[in-house]
């Protein structure tokens, strides 16, 4: 499982690298994104669910997580 944290950042969207990271993953690996911006982490929600992409929230605090495989 590959593991994205964008937790705290703030010169651009925590989607970027999400998004960048989705396009490198190769078919079938599993990735995990970790947001603490919950705008952030409900666009990429949407898009996964408008994808027909299955996925799993994680809420931990502060921070959620989104896992999905490729």
């Amino acid at each position: 499982m590959k593991t994205i944290n964008t937790c705290g950042l703030s010169h651009y969207s925590p989607l970027i690298p999400a998004i960048k990271a989705w396009c490198e993953a190769q078919p079938g690996e599993t990735l995990e994104i970790i947001m603490d911006n919950l705008s952030a982490f409900n666009d990429l929600k949407e898009y996964l669910a408008e994808q027909q992409i299955g996925f799993r929230e994680i809420y931990d605090g502060e921070q959620m997580s989104v896992q999905f495989t490729k």
